[in-house]
């Protein structure tokens, strides 16, 4: 061991093995993995090997080939074998609401690049796993690219590789203690401190601890997981072939062959935490006892589906604990404060995605950006508020437990909610709100008559004729829309336009005025669809998604400069937003100063009633509309004084689903749809926003696209031959057979009566009137792209 490395990467697991091969890989050869105990000794050593090719993130899914595609890499590199065993998978559906979930899951592989899955008929599916019952299976999905591996065989090669290329691992070394310094950090060890640049919390099972040693309070939680292992089964040692991996969704339990035995895991919905602060520093080989009582409904389906479970002895119990996040999801990258502290943390299922996770930290690392847009498994997507141990519990045991139900698009889960709630919550859900939630905020999505009660469904649910009615009253006259749930920062100090200026794509606004800003990476791709405000009095706001405020604070504080200052004003301002023709008189009622005055794209700060509020002449409706900011203390009073001077104006309030129909007709995008960190302006038209006059973050890569070949896919908006179900994103589009691009957000157009969506596109297809098919929920149907804004195409609503 030496005393220093650049890297120091904290647990031996597939996750930290994987880390430091990438790292090794791709130039950092200075660079050690550091073990409490030896390698495997965690939950590695006990997992049961799975991989699989599908995942409904797309993002994830690719990562996920990207691993199963390096297994035999390390494999050869390390003359260590990882036991890999290409068997195949099968996923079963034994409902017709689940059949129908796995046909459009189907489409969404495809869109993603998985070919080489098909659907299959209960036939086939019995004849690809003929020890199996056929009982009531409806259909499944089979891929070809799934199996399982030797797991410890696989940490080995991932290390033994890291190792031949300078890489070095020390066993029997338990970290102590972090300490953090101006050049990066002291990792004290049992045997000796070993001081580095950067430091990657690995930890799995002990990642908590180790998070606490920086000051960091990770939101992850071990729960226990069985799985069980047979004797030897008549059956599957007289097959010609290898068993496929199944995945039983109904009966929650996923099975693989185990030399001539099975292996059959249990995904319970009884689930079961298991040392939350993370586990003792000296356990490592151990289990826990199994506990047949928790688990026996779902061992009943299990045995009932392979009937041969019956005639055969268990040789093995596995009672392990894994690591969890409250979405299931990986925690990945750097933490905003704790300069080169790194996570790779809660990754579930290491040997599927430790190989994508290894790649993807070590680009950041080493480039600063990783190749892949890894949001999904990013640590900034959740707050201050995951930290909370209660949340953490129900969070990642509901996640746990719903491991295999089937959740719906509309559907809202209980668990770690409320939390955050704007301050009129209250009287917004005694006039019939119903809720979201967003990055721990309870969100409005529409309002509904008393014991109205939304179906989960693919399809359109009974709350279609709700969110048509809130429509048709913003068209025609006013609504109201709770928007707390907008970020807003305020930049301040002697060099705060000087530093907008640099991080910002856009011009910025003159005093008094507002102006859409694409905000870039260093490789030319999107980080923001932000607004910027100049409030004329040498402070701006910057405003944008909710659920991204740790994500961005992160962005500004990397690119930080002297004389700037960015405050969060998330939890301390609030507003409420009135769109429609109606909105001038309703605001004007109350205000202060003569609201015609502000122009469009407009604001300034004036009385509304007793409130003193930052006002915006903007709405994302399409309509004529004003965004009203104010303290959280003014929120109640605020929303009494509109809805009470809306009254004449027939004022209804509305709730985010209705802002997604209106925002459709008029071809606006949004972040995690039509806008993500995969993308680049030329793409998604954002370019338009560009001044290519001055010099900003990403330019030359954004030029390079301008100047090049340009987008390899460009937006569009589609009109489509819906019956009952609209698209909601990554359906796949057809043209004569062939894939050319896929759906990013959809819905339907109440003003316009037709199902719209936004669509990223080859640039063959995008010209109007070019006939297109998509699937929706599994059902082909024909479409069409139309000029963009198919409500009010000039922005004359907006103008008035």
């Amino acid at each position: 061991m030496k005393s220093h490395y650049r890297v120091v990467v904290i647990g031996g697991g597939v996750v930290g093995a994987s880390v430091l091969y990438h790292l090794a890989k791709f130039g950092w050869t200075d660079v050690c993995l550091v073990e409490r105990s030896v390698l495997t000794a965690g939950s590695s050593w006990h997992a049961a090997g799975g991989f699989h090719a599908l995942n409904a993130d797309p993002n994830i899914a690719a990562l996920q080939a990207y691993t199963i595609d390096l297994l035999e890499e390390i494999e050869e590199e390390s003359g260590q074998s990882v036991g890999m065993h290409m068997t195949g998978g099968l996923t079963l559906a034994g409902t017709p609401e689940r059949w129908e979930w796995l046909q459009s899951a189907y489409r969404v592989f495809q869109t993603i690049g998985i070919d080489d899955c098909r659907l299959v008929t209960p036939e086939e599916a019995v004849a690809l796993n003929p020890v199996m019952s056929g009982d009531g299976i409806l259909g499944g999905l089979w891929a070809d690219r799934e199996g399982y591996i030797d797991t410890t065989g696989t940490v080995h090669a991932y290390a033994g590789a890291a190792k031949k290329l300078g890489a070095q691992v020390i066993e029997h070394n338990r970290v102590i203690e972090l300490v953090e310094k101006p050049d990066g950090w002291e990792v004290v060890t049992e045997k000796g401190t070993i001081t580095c640049e950067h430091v990657v919390n690995a930890a799995g099972l002990w990642a908590k601890q180790v998070g606490r040693m920086a000051g960091i309070e990770l939101p992850v939680s071990p729960l226990n997981h069985h799985y069980l292992i047979t004797d030897s089964i008549p059956e599957v040692a007289e097959l010609d072939r290898e068993l496929p991996m199944t995945v039983d969704l109904e009966g929650f339990t996923y099975m693989r062959q185990d030399q001539n035995g099975m292996l059959v895991g249990i995904y319970e919905i009884d689930h079961d935490h298991w040392m939350m602060d993370g586990a003792p520093w000296d356990y490592g080989f151990e289990l826990q006892q199994e506990d047949l009582g928790r688990i026996e409904n779902e061992l009943m389906l299990g045995f009932q589906r392979y009937p041969c479970l019956n005639d055969v002895g268990i040789k093995t119990w596995v009672n392990g604990a894994f690591t969890f996040s409250p979405d299931g999801n990986p925690l990945v990258g750097p933490v905003r404060g704790k300069r080169n502290y790194w996570t790779a943390c809660a990754v579930m299922a290491g040997f599927l995605q430790g190989g994508g996770v290894g790649k993807s930290l070590a680009e950041w690392m080493i480039h600063g950006e990783p190749e892949a847009d890894v949001y999904g498994m990013d640590v900034a997507r959740y707050g201050d508020y995951a930290q909370n141990k209660r949340y953490i519990k129900e969070t990642t045991g509901q996640f746990y437990s719903r491991r295999f139900v089937m959740t719906y698009p509309n559907e809202q889960l209980p668990a770690g909610r409320p939390l955050k709630m704007a301050p009129a919550h209250s009287e917004m859900s005694a006039a019939g709100c119903k809720w979201g939630v967003s990055y721990g905020l309870e969100v409005p999505l529409y309002f509904a008559p008393q014991g109205f009660e939304e179906t989960p469904s693919l399809r359109r649910s009974n709350a279609f004729e709700i969110v048509a009615e809130e429509s048709r009253a913003v068209r025609e006259n006013v609504g109201l829309l709770d928007i707390t749930g907008f970020s807003r920062f305020e930049v301040s100090g002697p060099n705060a336009a000087r530093w907008l200026d640099h991080i910002m794509a856009s011009k910025l606004p003159a005093p008094g005025r507002a102006r859409l800003a694409p905000m870039l990476g260093e490789n030319g791709k999107l980080k923001g669809d932000l607004t910027v405000f100049n409030w004329g009095d040498e402070t701006f706001w910057i405003m944008g998604s909710y659920y991204l405020r740790e994500w961005h604070m992160r962005w500004f504080r990397d690119h930080m400069t002297d004389g700037v200052k960015v405050r969060d004003l998330g939890d301390e301002m609030v507003g409420f937003s009135l769109s429609g023709p109606k909105s001038r008189e309703v605001l004007q009622r109350v205000a202060d100063t003569d609201v015609s005055t502000l122009p469009f794209m407009g604001c300034a700060e004036m009385d509304v009633g007793l409130v003193r509020a930052k006002v915006a002449r903007l709405s994302v409706t399409g309509e004529l509309g004003y965004e009203i900011n104010c303290h959280a203390s003014d929120h109640i009073a605020l929303r009494r004084l509109l809805v009470e001077a809306g009254k004449d104006s027939d004022i209804r309030e509305v709730g985010f689903n209705t802002l997604l129909s209106l925002r459709i007709e008029k071809s606006f995008g949004i972040w995690s749809a039509e806008f993500t960190q995969g993308y680049t302006p030329g793409m998604t038209g954002m370019d338009r926003w560009i001044d290519w006059t001055k010099p900003f973050v990403g330019k030359s890569m954004a030029e390079a696209e301008r100047d090049g070949n340009g987008p390899p896919q460009v937006q569009v908006t589609l009109e489509i031959d819906a019956k009952d179900a609209d698209a909601s994103g990554y359906e796949p589009i057809w043209r004569n057979g062939e894939r050319v691009g896929f759906v990013t957000s959809g819905a339907y157009g109440h003003t316009v009566g037709k199902s719209l969506a936004m669509a990223l596109v080859d640039p063959s297809c995008a010209e109007v009137g070019t006939a297109l098919t998509v699937h929706i929920v599994g059902d082909q149907r024909t479409a069409r792209v139309i000029p963009p804004s198919p409500y009010d195409p000039d922005g004359k609503a907006m103008r008035l």
